[in-house]
Order: C-alpha cells, then structure tokens, then sequence
C-alpha cells in the first residue's frame, strides 16, 4: 500500500487520543492558523496542494451552532430586531471566507474538514498566491492568475461551494436541477 492509502485509513478512524489532544491545542491557538504542512497529506494533495512557494495551509476555527445571525446591540435599531438563520451558506463555505478575507494577496483553491468537537468545526483551508512566479508556471495551479478566478469563495466556485449550490458532477443524477437559481423563472423555482 502507498503512505497515501494508510493516510486514508488512518483519517477514516482516527485515533480518539491523538485527535483529542490536537483539538485541545488548536482551541488555544487563534481562529485563523497559517501551518507549515497540511494535517491531512491526502486529502490536501487531492485538492491541489503542493508543496511549492506560493502554496500556503491554513487552519480554520468556525463556531458550531445555529447559523443566527447576532442580534445588533449598537447602532440604528431597526423596525424589528431581526435575528434571521443564515442558511445559504454551509460551515466549510463560512470557513474558507473568512480565511480568503484575512489573505487579501492569496485565492482560496480548496478546503477540507480535519474535526470536529462540542464548540468548533476545524477545517484546513488551501491557499495560492496569484501573482508568485511558481504558480504562474504551474500547469495545474496557473488557472487561479486568471480573472475569472478572483474571489473564488465569495462566488462558491470552490467544492464545499459548489457542492452546495448541487454544481458537482455526480449530483445532478441524483438531485433534481438546482441551477441557474431557484429565484429565476418568476420564483418558481426549478
């Protein structure tokens, strides 16, 4: 078996000790973590990682709960004190925004969860520098300098994102169509 197959197995059922101890330690740490290498080689590598200049890993600390928006304690009150459930957008698609808010300089190119305890979701989040030379000449990270590729997590072009919106290939066998949008055709949707 290749180091990549036992990676998998290993993640598939991990050692309740070793994660337990890691989450404690990531709690400590700050929401948002640049880290030297990927947690999951594996899952990293599927989703573009390489270990190259302009390739950076990110850990990500998202909060568990309803998806409520905070009620506003300050400022301009508003006719009714809305606190609406944020529902469009799922944990992982909360967690590569915030990373590609904090990186202005960097792309979002993936992200995959590493666990999950009674406070936090922790995801592992896969950055690009556009403007590196390394990646410009990289056949299969270059996309990303591309205009059309800016923004890549606010526009849901990322997988948690199009796995979200039923874009994924697989997905439209199964699902019933979920494009262009559920508003078009006079909010009928499908």
């Amino acid at each position: 078996m290749s180091l990549t197959k036992y990676l998998r197995e290993f993640w598939r059922k991990p050692d309740k000790k070793i994660l337990r101890e890691r989450m404690i330690e990531w709690r400590r740490s700050g929401a948002i973590t640049k880290l030297d290498k990927p947690s999951r080689l594996d899952r990293a590598r599927a989703l573009g990682y390489k270990a190259k200049k302009g390739v950076v890993v990110v850990r990500v600390r998202v909060k568990r709960g309803g998806h409520k928006r905070s009620r506003p304690n300050k400022a301009r009150r508003t006719k009714r004190l809305h606190i609406r459930k944020n529902l469009r957008l799922n944990y992982q698609e909360i967690a590569e925004q915030r990373v590609a808010r904090r990186y202005r300089n960097m792309e979002v190119l993936n992200s995959y969860k590493i666990g999950k305890d009674g406070m936090h979701y922790f995801y592992e989040t896969i950055l690009v520098d556009r403007k590196a030379p390394e990646i410009k000449s990289d056949k299969q990270l270059s996309f990303v300098t591309k205009k059309g590729n800016k923004g890549r997590s606010f526009r849901a072009l990322t997988s948690s994102g199009q796995k979200a919106r039923g874009q994924q290939r697989n997905s439209r066998e199964q699902a019933p169509k979920s494009f262009p949008s559920l508003r078009s055709h006079g909010r009928r949707g499908n």
